[in-house]
């Protein structure tokens, strides 16, 4: 009884969140979850009362605490879950204290200790690792309050950070999960010349996330509108590394007017059409992305807290905080998971350029740690500019090129070349 009662709770919860009337934000997911976990526990303590001479009445509590919890979570979403984020963990404790002490008392089967207790300290686990998450966001919100400005695209918000002055304006794009703290090397560098444009990516540092899933035109159509709504006009130079690269491309073929210059730094290669992805529209059901909002509640307890501590080391000190601050969140997480799995739309509209005429081009590609055919696609990068020149840095590795200052420095400087060729009309150099 123990183990069905506990089976069917944890496949109760499955379901439910990946039920199409559960949007995928991690706050409803987490109260799907919820939800399912509570029904396992009243299982169990309403069939052991009933057909048993061993009730486990103490398991209402558990149903009771976890159902008002997901309900709350499925109706209010976000909105709550910053007050629940520094009730649970106490009161989910206290639950298991008590559950211990009732179990040693009510129940004298070997389920006891081959499943309710280990349980038991899984639980306790938990809660200890919502406080340690707790609190940890408390402390970075008040250590690193947000750069920039907060710019409406539609119902929701993305950061935008502009610094520096004069034209044309560059506009950076980090790699895969990465945000704006991600360029703390090359941005600073760039704007003592031009002015230089950074933003989060929708679910990243300082960004409210997507309704769904955002694949590259999404993305360039956010970022345009994020432009539009801040003032921050044309012409661009755009920059981006990694993924970032084709988000690049892709809002270069969106707006090819608008866009004068192009930097790839060690760019994710494009790839031609194939229609078989479909575009994931909002109000769409996609079962990946509520299973990526499963996955990103292991944030909600720490995981990703503990994982933050070994990234970014070799940023700058502030941008290297700012960065683990962000990996550590939840919706990082989940906008991460949820990029991957867009990658190959995101691949195929990037192929959308085909011809960047004579604008300048520069390419730039780690010199060590890439596929036997990877200098081969950046030469094809290269080639969709009749002005244009592919650098490689020998000895950077793929991630080196924003993130340890030496080699971000001649990312800076292809950026740079770029700017003075766009404002001379002249020739790069190779």
């Amino acid at each position: 009884m123990v183990v069905g009662s506990l089976a069917a709770g944890w496949l109760a919860a499955l379901l439910l969140a990946v039920a199409p009337f559960v949007t995928t934000e991690v706050p409803r997911v987490t109260g799907a979850l919820l939800c399912g976990y509570a029904l396992g526990w009243a299982l169990l303590a309403g069939l052991s009362t009933r057909i048993t001479d061993q009730p486990q009445r103490w398991a209402w509590a558990f149903a009771a605490f976890m159902g008002a919890g997901g309900v709350l979570l499925l109706a209010f979403g976000g909105s709550v879950m910053g007050v629940l984020a520094w009730v649970w963990p106490p009161v989910l404790l206290v639950l298991v204290l008590f559950a211990w002490r009732q179990t040693r008392r009510h129940l004298h089967s070997r389920s006891r200790a081959l499943l309710v207790l280990p349980l038991l300290v899984l639980l306790a686990l938990t809660s200890l690792g919502g406080v340690y998450q707790a609190v940890g966001a408390w402390a970075d919100a008040k250590a690193f309050p947000m750069p920039g400005q907060l710019v409406d695209v539609g119902g929701r918000s993305l950061h935008l950070r502009c610094t520096g002055s004069g034209t044309p304006t560059v506009l950076l794009q980090p790699g895969a999960g990465e945000f704006s703290s991600n360029t703390g090397w090359i941005a600073p560098a760039v704007a003592k010349q031009t002015r230089v444009c950074v933003y989060d990516r929708a679910g990243r540092g300082w960004s409210d996330p997507a309704d769904a899933p955002q694949d590259g035109a999404a993305l360039v159509t956010d970022l345009h509108t994020l432009l539009a709504r801040a003032h921050v006009a044309g012409p661009y130079v755009v920059a981006g590394h990694s993924f970032g690269g084709l988000y690049t491309l892709a809002f270069a073929a969106r707006y090819p007017d608008e866009v004068v210059g192009m930097v790839l730094l060690d760019s994710t290669a494009p790839k031609a059409a194939t229609n078989l992805t479909k575009v994931t529209r909002s109000g769409s059901y996609d079962v990946m992305s509520h299973l990526s909002a499963m996955v990103a509640t292991l944030g909600e307890v720490g995981f990703s807290r503990l994982y933050s501590h070994v990234e970014a080391g070799t940023l700058p000190p502030r941008s290297r905080d700012e960065v683990r601050a962000s990996i550590a969140k939840a919706n990082t997480v989940k906008s991460t998971i949820d990029e991957y799995v867009q990658s190959n739309r995101a691949m195929e509209q990037a192929g959308d350029l085909t011809d960047f005429g004579a604008k300048p081009l520069v390419v730039v590609t780690a010199g060590k740690g890439s596929a036997p055919d990877w200098a081969a696609r950046q030469d094809r990068l290269a080639a969709l500019s009749t002005n244009s020149a592919h650098r490689t840095v020998v000895g950077a590795a793929h991630e080196d090129l924003v993130a340890k200052q030496p080699d971000a420095a001649q990312s800076s400087q292809a950026i740079m070349d770029v700017v003075s060729a766009v404002r001379h009309h002249t020739q790069l150099s190779k």
